[in-house]
């Protein structure tokens, strides 16, 4: 199969390329040759550029199919330009076992969609209490070893974990959070949550956990990406962090980049999200971070909630929000506030988690695998929960208008995806 993009903008954010030309795919990877194509797409007036990359992405299966299922997350995965997606362990059972992650892998692939790339549970159960067997779960196709938004609160069974991580090369994903001091907390512990009457979670639950795991991380030199960063002191940790020397990246999702505690209005069960969004300060702190470096990429954390669990009360309502169709125009949105290139503000969203993940993918050189995504950088529209493909429609941007849309998705050179 020989597909030819012809008259696009052509971005590559990891080479810095930025122009006018033609990209061919031939036999699913990127090719410097033409010769006769069986597909040609015209992209005037479309930017093409390396399909988006997600590290946080919940597909709910197995288990959690009344929230969404893998084929509706993988409709929305490609609708939203993500070609490749990290899908955190905390399904139902959680990815523990290499007979659960193959299962998945096998469901994915036969849905020809985004490209799978499963994230292994880092203990039994995410009990934080044995560890797997990550071996094993490797060799099944788990790319890393993660707790998702399970707080680890043994540091011994955590520096056993870093330790054997380290003896095999694996890399392990932690979101940072004291469990104690999170307990029972559902908002930013600040003047937001104190007039609303809401339990609150201080900033230094991460800031603290953060400073464990840095010192655990110097210990054993283990190759470990904090999630989701939240809060202005958490950067400033890992700017150090990053200077010393030590293996660690981070990423921080896009809703924490674009909103903060004030915008939980009266109770907006929709921003409900974990970590909890902070305040006007940790929220610019964040965005000036992901701009110059010091956070290394932004993700959907996307978490799609059923009605049930989003019409309750703020405090009762589940954490998460939907966000896979929406993270390439609220990172458009972001770079165009930062003033950044498009090159600059897409190598967020491909080159750099591409690094993380430790995939070819994100690129557009020679011998890449062909994964693109074709859009409209000033097509503008409005959020409504009808369009969202996703099966969740827990978005706190319902209303917004954004701009960027996906015109085609391509994956390994064949169109998954037309708008």
């Amino acid at each position: 199969m020989r597909l030819h993009i012809k008259n696009g903008r052509v971005i590559d954010p990891a080479s810095g390329k930025d122009g006018a030309g033609d990209v061919f795919i031939v036999d699913g990877k990127i090719s410097n040759e033409g010769g006769k194509a069986d597909k040609v797409i015209d992209a005037k007036g479309l930017v093409v550029a390396p399909g988006l990359i997600d590290l946080s992405a919940r597909l709910r299966e197995p288990g959690l199919e009344y929230k969404a299922t893998l084929a509706s997350e993988m409709d929305a995965a490609v609708a939203g330009g993500v070609t490749s997606l990290a899908c955190p362990p905390d399904t139902d059972p959680p990815l523990d076992e290499p007979g659960l992650v193959d299962m998945l892998r096998r469901r994915a692939k036969s849905l020809e969609r985004a490209r799978v790339y499963p994230v292994g549970a880092l203990t039994v159960k995410l009990q934080g209490e044995a560890l797997t067997e990550m071996g094993l779960l490797a060799d099944a196709g788990c790319v890393a070893f993660s707790q998702a938004n399970v707080p680890l609160a043994d540091t011994q069974v955590l520096w056993r974990a870093l330790q054997y991580a380290a003896t095999f090369g694996f890399s392990v994903w932690l979101r940072v959070e004291d469990a104690w001091l999170a307990k029972n907390g559902v908002s930013h512990d600040g003047d937001v949550a104190t007039r609303l009457g809401l339990p609150g979670i201080p900033a230094f639950a991460e800031t603290i956990a953060l400073a464990t795991l840095l010192e655990l991380v110097r210990a054993t030199r283990a190759r470990v990406h904090v999630c989701r960063l939240s809060s202005a002191g958490a950067v400033e940790m890992m700017r150090a962090a990053k200077k010393e020397g030590l293996p660690v990246s981070c990423d921080v999702g896009i809703h924490h980049v674009h909103l903060c505690d004030r915008d939980l209005g009266y109770f907006d069960p929709n921003c409900r999200l974990e970590p909890p969004l902070r305040s006007p300060r940790d929220r610019d702190a964040l965005s000036q971070a992901l701009a110059d470096g010091a956070i290394d990429c932004v993700c959907s954390d996307h978490t799609p909630v059923d009605e049930d669990g989003k019409h309750l009360p703020f405090a009762e309502a589940e954490a998460g929000a939907t966000g896979l169709e929406l993270l390439l125009p609220l990172t458009l949105k972001w770079g165009a506030t930062r003033k950044l290139s498009l090159a600059q503000t897409l190598s967020r969203i491909t080159a750099e988690p591409a690094r993380i993940l430790g995939t070819s993918s994100g690129r557009l050189a020679a011998g890449a695998p062909g994964d693109l995504v074709l859009f409209d950088p000033q097509a503008s529209f409005r959020v409504s929960a009808e369009a969202l493909k996703s099966q969740g429609k827990n978005t706190p941007f319902i209303g917004y208008e954004l701009q960027g849309k996906v015109r085609a998705t391509i994956v390994a050179g064949n169109v998954v995806y037309e708008g």
